[in-house]
């Protein structure tokens, strides 16, 4: 599942604030019909006019209204604000839940086991529909015991016990076809800067990376990969051990879209063009992605549909067979990964 474009089956408010020129927060304001805000006419007109060319549909489109007895279900998450990515989900499961009617109640346990037990049996004694529990990082867990009591769904997480379904990222196929790409526009010394080797999605795309190579018959070279953090330090201090390499490499291909930013800083400092005389590539498709210069091709991770599948397997009122999804992400063709090796004639 590639774009060839900068456009997904989906619209979402970050595209209509992007095309509006204006935050997703003024975006919120105007489709809320909030009318206390200092917003002008014109901003008003150009979100509505953006919202209208783009398709956007709201999320409060099929809210479910006051009154007693909708359905709930319950979405546990270990933590929310370390990453952008548990908001992402969040909304995903909110809007499929809400095409039917039922209601979503979030919390954040800390990992707590005590506090998600009590969580799980208050829901229990609520009779909630059904329970998403979700983590933060890609893992494999062991769910809680009170879990049991509900039909349920892992969301970012698998399950130890193979009792209970779950969906994650395809991260080995992401980093694969990532790789792809950059074979595909003529590079073949390609660098990969790895993420903390402790996590699952590091040691996931590093392998997607190495298959790629193998694949397209490119010896896997130890020089080209380096560790990361994860952080825009850690693209940085990589990158310039890279260029400083007896074989520098004409592409690199960053874990995550923050070390991309320092991988850009240290190929700038150094005189680069990046997409010109050497390509990046990154991975997740943070709201930063499409704001570097030259804009990043990297991988969606697709959170928002593994929020919608949770909602959709929960409210499926067939059999609840356990089944382990692992959920294939675009990758979002921009101009980084170009370079010295590419022909001519790619755009």
């Amino acid at each position: 599942m590639t774009s060839k474009d900068d456009k997904t089956i989906r619209v979402t408010m970050k595209d209509v604030a992007r095309a509006a020129g204006v935050s997703q927060s003024t975006v919120s304001f105007v489709l809320s019909g909030t009318e206390n805000m200092r917003i002008s006419a014109e901003t008003r007109a150009r979100v509505l006019e953006a919202v209208e060319a783009l398709g956007y549909r709201s999320r409060a489109a099929g809210r479910p209204t006051g009154g007693q007895g909708h359905r709930v279900i319950g979405l546990m998450f270990d933590e929310i604000a370390t990453s952008p990515f548990a908001s992402i989900s969040i909304e995903g499961l909110q809007e499929e839940a809400w095409k039917q009617g039922v209601i979503v109640e979030v919390v954040m346990t800390g990992g707590n086991r005590a506090h998600e037990t009590a969580v799980l049996n208050k829901w229990a004694a609520d009779r909630v529909h059904g329970v998403a529990y979700a983590s933060i990082l890609t893992r494999e867990i062991t769910p809680p015991d009170a879990l049991a009591r509900h039909k349920a769904v892992l969301l970012n997480c698998t399950d130890s016990t193979g009792r209970v379904s779950s969906i994650v990222p395809a991260e080995r196929r992401g980093a694969e076809l990532a790789t792809r790409t950059l074979i595909e526009v003529g590079h073949r010394r390609i660098a990969f800067i790895t993420g903390e080797p402790w996590m699952d999605a590091s040691v996931q795309r590093q392998e997607g990376y190495k298959r790629a190579l193998s694949v397209a018959q490119i010896e896997v070279d130890p020089a080209l990969i380096v560790e990361g953090n994860f952080l825009p330090s850690g693209g940085h201090a990589a990158t310039v051990a890279l260029l400083e390499s007896a074989q520098p490499p004409n592409a690199i291909f960053c874990a995550n879209d923050l070390m991309a930013i320092g991988c850009y800083e240290a190929l700038k400092e150094r005189g680069h063009r990046i997409g010109e005389t050497i390509g990046v590539m990154g991975y997740d498709d943070q709201e930063v992605a499409q704001h570097l210069s030259p804009r990043l091709s990297t991988v969606l991770l697709p959170h928002r549909e593994m929020g919608q599948w949770c909602a959709r397997k929960l409210l499926d009122s067939s059999d609840m067979n356990p089944e382990a999804i692992r959920l294939e992400g675009p990758i979002m063709i921009r101009q980084s990964h170009l370079g010295v090796c590419a022909p001519e004639t790619t755009a």
